[in-house]
């Protein structure tokens, strides 16, 4: 059974991180690669550090909106990177 949902981080060139939801990973990180995100077109090169996948995308979402909260990236540094 294949995923549907991605939730992903990933390091940029200046040392700070980005996280991103999205259905379709692979289009989703070409589109980072080809400079086309606002937050990573002037951080590249990037290196993807964690992906966690999803069946529901609900649950997804709400798993990135928490990685962006305070406890969320204290969980972020010490259990996923």
């Amino acid at each position: 059974m294949e995923l549907p949902y991605a939730v992903y981080i990933l390091k940029c060139s200046n040392g700070q991180y980005y996280t991103g939801f999205t259905r379709n990973l692979k289009r989703r990180l070409k589109n980072h690669a080809n400079g086309e995100v606002r937050f990573t077109k002037d951080n590249l090169p990037f290196e993807v550090v964690h992906i966690s996948l999803f069946s529901y995308k609900q649950k997804a979402y709400d798993f990135e909106r928490y990685l962006k909260t305070g406890s969320g990236v204290a969980f972020r540094n010490k259990r996923l990177i």
